[in-house]
């Protein structure tokens, strides 16, 4: 399967106008022309809107429960099903990777948008956790209508369901004050998500165009400790290739296969260790090739093997990295208040 390197084009518009007359004659000379009216300047483009600035405690003051009121909904709903749990965190990098944290994946087909990001080629059908931010969203318009964006809901269940699934240990404040967009776009899930047969070149130029270095590309790759997978995903890694250094084991290959080997797109956990636990493990997992994506046997190159060791080995050295490239991710390409809003419902725009 071929994967083109993603390219970043950032195009500027330079906006000039000179405006020029020829000065007023000498009034002691007769013969000169009148006077032409000066041309009135050009107005001075508008700039563009800041970013707000995300801060901890954003609604200390406008709805003081709001980060317990999203607690109380990832809590309930992962004390029942740990998946939702991995599912709610891959949703927030989802949705940042895409137009940025704006809780644009969130938004249903309509009439005049068919086709949004939710159901985009890596979305559909294996996101999850939309039921949860809906049920916070719902407990936060009747304690502070018009006050909280589904954008931060996104971000603060991504943060809560790291720290359940990682049993307190990556526990961290998530700034907030994000707007929520206006436009999902299917098809830009594609250019914008990095897909599980990624090269590391092309896991590298797609983080780096979000503005994440290589090591925190490693560090966010840990989430991969959770969750399921479709086979589909991973089907170009089996059988296993003995004679490939990055092949999958063969014990695990073999294990998948039976499986994969069942009608539909079957799911099979992504971490055979401890698929319940957000943990250090998914890098032992890649040291041994017990991992199910081309993306995530890339990171035995040279180039990042080192970090993957580290990861491995030291305890609690990965849950704190990966604690300060969440809030990073979170802060990706957040919208203001003058091309965003804060929705009323998450899955539609006002």
């Amino acid at each position: 399967m071929a994967s083109g390197k993603l390219v970043a084009l950032a195009l500027m518009a330079l906006l000039g106008c000179v405006a020029g007359y020829a000065g007023y004659p000498n009034p002691g000379t007769p013969s000169s022309p009148p006077p032409s009216p000066a041309a009135p300047a050009p107005p001075s483009p508008t700039p563009p809107p800041r970013a707000p600035v995300l801060k901890i405690g954003h609604y200390r003051k406008t709805c003081y429960k709001a980060e317990q009121i999203v607690r109380d909904a990832v809590k309930k709903a992962v004390y029942a099903n740990r998946g939702i749990g991995a599912g709610l965190i891959r949703l927030f990098f989802h949705d940042c990777f895409v137009r940025g944290c704006d809780a644009s994946v969130l938004l249903d087909p309509t009439s005049a948008n068919a086709q949004p990001e939710k159901l985009g080629i890596p979305n559909f059908p294996s996101l999850r956790g939309f039921e949860v931010i809906d049920a916070a969203k719902a407990a936060l318009e009747k304690a502070c209508p018009g006050i909280v964006s589904c954008a931060d809901i996104v971000a603060f269940a991504g943060r809560d369901a790291s720290v359940i699934l990682s049993n307190g240990k990556v526990n961290f404040n998530m700034p907030s004050g994000r707007y929520d967009g206006r436009v999902s776009i299917a098809n830009e899930t594609l250019f914008n998500l990095p897909p599980p047969f990624a090269t590391l070149q092309l896991l590298k130029d797609m983080f780096a165009s979000k503005g994440l270095s290589t090591d925190e590309m490693v560090t966010l790759s840990g989430a991969h400790t959770v969750g399921i997978s479709h086979c589909s995903s991973f089907s170009d890694r089996l059988p296993a290739n003995a004679s490939d250094p990055s092949s999958m084991d063969a014990k695990l290959a073999k294990s998948v296969q039976r499986q994969c080997n069942k009608t539909g797109d079957p799911t099979v956990v992504q971490d055979v260790v401890s698929p319940s636990f957000l943990d250090k493990q998914y890098y032992q997992n890649v040291l041994k090739r017990k991992v199910l994506f081309n993306s995530d046997a890339a990171l035995q190159s040279p180039e990042t093997i080192n970090e993957v060791r580290l990861n491995a080995r030291i305890s609690g050295r990965w849950e704190k990295k990966f604690k300060a490239a969440m809030v990073k991710m979170g802060s990706i390409e957040v919208k203001s208040s003058a091309t965003g809003e804060i929705r009323k419902q998450c899955r539609f725009v006002n």
